[in-house]
């Protein structure tokens, strides 16, 4: 019984401690990320990918309101 209280105790002090790690910062737009890709790849003499293309602009939706 001692053993399943300390196994659990163990799985869930793994999970917190696992959930807490990821990047901090703000989330970067897929045309972010593809810029970033494009200069790290100039930087390192690699194949460059496509230009990104410009996005369009945001449209505000309906729903926005509610959030």
């Amino acid at each position: 019984m001692k053993a399943r209280a300390t196994l659990t105790l163990l799985v869930l002090g793994l999970a917190v401690g696992l959930s807490a790690c990821g990047r901090k910062g703000p989330l970067d737009t897929p045309y972010e990320a593809a810029v970033e890709a494009r200069r790290d790849a100039e930087r390192n003499y690699r194949p460059v990918p496509p230009e990104p293309q410009k996005p369009v602009e945001d449209r505000p939706f309906i729903l926005d309101r509610l959030l």
